[in-house]
């Protein structure tokens, strides 16, 4: 039946058409991932203006009708974070991180700790440059498995229980494996186990620093993940 919605958003993406509308892929905190159209957004006089653009927040009143789409009747800005359009790498990893996310929580489901953690990622990625590392956005995509209940186990051996000698990584054990257990592993080195383990249980400002090539293997570690997991295939954290 159709009525009024009314919601705090943050626009995923944003598409144009016909001749002078949006088409909106908005995630909420109490209603999960939405499609929405914006009627006019793109004229000059719209009553929108520029509030819809891609990775703001906002507070939304939408119209539900039969279809899929809702329809766009109020919109005033929570956050436009103005910082994003003044780094290429921080527009960049924003939208990865705004499709990562479209990918693993897709449907209409409530994750309001999800929306939370992308309000943070994008609030600290408008924040400077600096912030734009594949550290932060490794870190993020780790958060964005734990809260799919899909996170690697870290602590002990995924197939045994083992908690020492933990030198691979399964995606199909379900997270590190010990060497007895590694015959269909990749090797995990130590810097990216420990790159891991903290990038989960600190804040995104605070992940630390890490090596390009335990990057890499901490990254193959979340690709095989939502892959086997969740069935999801995960852009690379940048852009080749």
């Amino acid at each position: 039946m159709a009525g009024s919605l009314k919601t705090e958003a943050i626009v995923l993406r944003s598409i144009r058409f016909a001749e002078a509308d949006r088409i909106l892929h908005l995630y909420t905190p109490m209603h999960g991932r939405l499609g929405a159209i914006a009627k006019g957004a793109r004229r000059a006089r719209s009553r929108f203006g520029a509030r819809l653009e891609p990775f703001s927040e906002v507070a939304l009143v939408l119209h539900e009708g039969r279809g899929e789409l809702h329809t766009v009747t109020a919109a005033d800005t929570i956050d436009a974070r103005p910082g994003l359009r003044s780094s290429a790498a921080a527009l960049d990893q924003a939208a990865r991180a705004c499709d990562a996310l479209a990918r693993l929580f897709d449907s209409t489901q409530a994750h309001p700790e999800v929306y939370a953690l992308l309000a943070n990622e994008l609030t600290l990625l408008a924040s400077g440059p600096a912030a734009a590392r594949a550290e932060n956005a490794l870190a993020f995509r780790l958060k964005l498995l734990l809260a799919a209940g899909i996170v690697p186990a870290l602590g002990a051996c995924a197939s045994c229980g083992e908690r020492e000698h933990l030198s691979g990584f399964s995606a199909a054990a379900g997270g590190v494996v010990c060497n007895a257990c590694e015959s269909m592993a990749f090797p995990l080195e130590r810097e990216a186990y420990e790159f891991m383990v903290a990038a989960l249980g600190r804040p995104l400002a605070q992940v630390p620093d890490c090596t390009p090539r335990a990057l890499r293997t901490v990254e193959r570690a979340v690709r095989e993940t939502a892959e086997h997991h969740a069935q999801v295939s995960l852009r690379p954290v940048t852009a080749a």
